[in-house]
């Protein structure tokens, strides 16, 4: 991991068209701006993990739908 030290209005750039921006610091709250191309995809990590968390529980639902259905054919 890169650990880098900005000042308010300072940025990064990684690769060639993203850009994070430090907007503003108040109260030991960062906020950043981030300005990346449209088919670049931003999330907050804990979002992310919310949603594997949901597709992880859909897919045992479903698996174990799967099985009782596929029971209930073998036993005909």
């Amino acid at each position: 991991m890169l650990v880098l030290a900005r000042k308010l209005d300072e940025s990064i750039v990684i690769g060639d068209n993203i850009v994070v921006k430090v907007i503003s610091i108040e109260k030991g709250v960062v906020k950043l701006g981030i300005d990346a191309p449209n088919d670049i995809a931003i999330l907050r990590s804990e979002l992310l993990d919310d949603v594997k968390k949901a597709n992880i529980e859909a897919s045992k639902a479903a698996a174990n739908e799967n099985i009782d259905m596929l029971s209930k054919i073998l036993k005909k």
